[in-house]
């Protein structure tokens, strides 16, 4: 029933999001700083690795996590320029299940396929979390470090000029760098309004 509820609560939140985010588009508040706002629906921990490899081993019955993505505007900086571009973005996903949430930070490089609306996309940076690092209750996560690397995968699409939707795996962990280091991994869908 609470797995329903949520579930309802997601979808509820997509439908609503796009006149939201109409609202925010004209006038354009953040012209120059914000490129785009997403919002997520996610499995919970689909597996521990970083490299989502082993699809056939991902545990997909958790729908539980929605997600909030704000990603910047490249800097006009050589250094960016240098380094392909990337958007600054900060974003949190939150369990709505009693387990592990995490809020991050990073830099995300978006590669667009050929000259189709498609795109490959990659994030790398940090991320805290809520949870023990370590002597966790049962169904929680050992993290071992309170800040962990994070990283995301994803495969993309422009639906039109001001939305995108992006199918995304994304990991917190370590590297074994602390006492414990249990992976976290979630995978799902992020909508995105672009400004």
């Amino acid at each position: 029933m609470a797995r329903n509820s949520v579930i309802l609560a997601g979808l509820m939140m997509l439908v609503a999001t796009p006149a939201m985010a109409q609202n925010l588009l004209d006038p354009h508040p953040l012209a120059g700083v914000v490129d785009e706002l997403r919002i997520g629906l996610h499995a919970h921990d689909v597996h521990h690795a970083a490299l989502p490899f082993s699809v056939n081993q991902w545990r997909l019955n958790q729908i539980e996590d929605i997600s909030f993505d704000l990603l910047f505007t490249s800097p006009d900086l050589d250094v960016f320029r240098w380094m392909g571009s990337p958007r600054p973005e900060v974003g949190a996903t939150l369990n709505l299940g009693g387990k592990d949430s995490m809020a991050h930070l990073g830099l995300t490089w978006q590669l667009p396929i050929f000259e189709t609306p498609v795109y490959l996309e990659g994030t790398f940076g940090a991320a805290i979390h809520d949870g023990a690092l370590t002597g966790a209750a049962p169904g929680r996560k050992n993290f071992g470090c309170q800040v962990n690397f994070y990283e995301r995968f994803g495969v993309g699409m422009h639906v039109s000029d001001n939305v995108t939707a992006t199918l995304t795996y994304e990991h917190t962990s370590n590297n074994g760098w602390c006492q414990a280091n249990d992976g976290l991994s979630n995978f799902g869908l992020r909508l995105g309004w672009k400004f």
